[in-house]
């Protein structure tokens, strides 16, 4: 392990001399793989400059080794008398670098001979390969940041909306762990007070007030319930939020599709029952990442594969955010009859998932008349007009997708949870909070107590890094890219 529990007091132990095996020098390339105008590649360890300055021959002359941290210089990689390439060394000396270590990072052209050539050489002249995150990694074990922020790093490199990015870029900053730090450490200013009555336990002495502890227990309740009730916007403002586009054969579902993907990313047919299986696709709306599913029709059929793709349907029903359900407004104006029974189906649909949003949209307005519009919207409320095929409306849809979307919390900088390890964690702590509650209602003694409140310590740790081992780690760095 590279951390242990915690002892009496709270405290961290030092690291175990397995942990000592991170101290040699690591390289690998930090841009992408493949050719391109330049690549980085980035040297870590404690002896990164003493090898970057035998194979670097700057053009003024200095040597590498002795010029002053966060500098930049001009020279050619050597390999013996033989130039492998130009580039530009940047030197940062530890504790002042990303890792904490000493870091050279190599700026050279992007073809893929000069990444491989450069990145032997430093192999044969002492270094060994990053593994994936390994650079993060040491970042964290050297005290750089904590592990919530580590895991922000990577939530930052596969951000692929304004969403996603300001959620990362709010962890990596710290909002997170700074809260869950606060309330860790007056938990365990309390703990160590009641700890210490412990050993004065013959003469019944009370160090910790109970009045204050019952504050701060309240206090971390409705904090704890804040962060888990957080997770359900975070996880999809992270992901992408899923849309189900749902309705009966032939009535536009995978026109609208294109339409909002602006793209033929669906077979449009007359054929009704073409669109057997689901049909996934991404795009960004108002910096939202919203994922948009076309289903199969739903009908009663005897054809197998199509009532497969009827069942899926139901099912990516059930996974989606958000229902759109899609009826063909040209049938809704044939009479009565059909407006009834559009509105049974309607009603079903809002009782199989009362908490999903639903968006009832009819397709084809292009081809009704404004007496035809005025029933429509007259007979079933809030009903959206659209055309799928000229794509009027498919802007308004789009605002009301939004809408559903509560960003009120990232646009005030409130602390939301994205990572299922960290929501996890939320839960054990808040289950062990709620065990000393108890434990105050009950006036449990201070050492049952005790047991409780290190173990809601100790999930609170495991956010952090304060408390992490082997193969927790593993497991959140094997996610990382080699050479981040």
């Amino acid at each position: 392990m590279y951390f242990c529990n915690l002892n009496k007091a709270g405290t961290r132990f030092l690291p175990t001399e397995e942990f000592m095996t991170h101290t040699d020098t690591i390289v690998a390339l930090a841009t992408p793989s493949g050719a391109g105008a330049i690549a980085i590649i980035r040297l870590s360890g404690g002896d990164a400059i003493k090898i970057a300055a035998n194979l670097f021959t700057s053009v003024s002359g200095k040597d590498l080794a002795k010029q002053k941290t966060h500098t930049v210089h001009l020279g050619n990689i050597m390999d013996d008398t033989r130039v492998i390439d130009q580039v530009l060394a940047t030197v940062f000396k530890n504790p002042n670098s990303y890792t904490g270590e000493n870091v050279v990072e190599f700026s050279c052209h992007g073809s893929s001979y000069i990444q491989q050539e450069i990145i032997q050489l430093c192999l044969r002249k002492g270094c060994r390969m990053a593994q994936a995150g390994e650079f993060t990694l040491r970042a964290f074990l050297n005290g750089k940041m904590d592990l919530s922020q580590a895991e922000a790093v990577a939530d930052l490199i596969s951000s692929d909306s304004a969403a996603s990015h300001q959620l990362a870029i709010q962890q990596m900053r710290g909002g997170f762990s700074s809260e869950i730090k606060q309330l860790r450490q007056e938990l365990l200013d309390f703990a160590s007070l009641i700890e210490l009555e412990l050993d004065f336990a013959e003469e019944d002495v009370e160090f910790a007030n109970r009045d204050e502890f019952q504050k701060l227990i309240t206090r971390i309740t409705h904090v704890l319930k804040r962060l888990i009730d957080s997770f359900a916007t975070g996880n999809v403002l992270k992901n992408g939020i899923p849309v189900a586009i749902v309705g009966e054969p032939n009535v536009g579902k995978s026109t609208l599709l294109n339409a909002l993907l602006n793209e033929e990313r669906a077979i449009v047919s007359d054929i009704a029952g073409t669109t057997r299986d689901t049909i996934e696709d991404e795009i960004t709306i108002g910096g939202i990442g919203f994922r948009f599913i076309d289903t199969a029709g739903i009908r009663e059929t005897t054809d197998t594969i199509e009532g497969l793709g009827i069942k899926k349907t139901f099912q990516k029903m059930e996974q989606a955010q958000v229902v759109v359900l899609l009826v063909d407004g040209i049938q809704l104006t044939s009479g009565s009859d059909i407006i009834q029974k559009r509105k049974v189906e309607i009603e079903k649909i809002k009782n199989k998932f009362p908490q999903k949003p639903l968006v009832i949209i009819a397709n084809k307005v292009d081809q009704l008349s404004k007496e035809q519009i005025t029933t429509l919207t007259t007979e079933i409320p809030n009903i959206k007009l659209l055309s799928a095929k000229t794509g009027e409306g498919v802007e308004e849809l789009q605002t009301t997708l939004l809408d559903f979307v509560n960003t009120g919390a990232l646009r005030n900088n409130e602390t939301i949870v994205t990572n299922t390890r960290h929501y996890d964690s939320l839960l054990k702590a808040l289950e062990e909070i709620h065990k000393v509650q108890q434990g105050i209602d009950s006036n449990l003694s201070s050492d049952l107590m005790a047991i409780d409140i290190r173990q809601a310590l100790y999930y609170f740790g495991e956010i952090t890094g304060e408390i992490s081992n082997d193969e927790l780690l593993g497991n959140i760095f094997a996610n990382f890219c080699i050479g981040k």
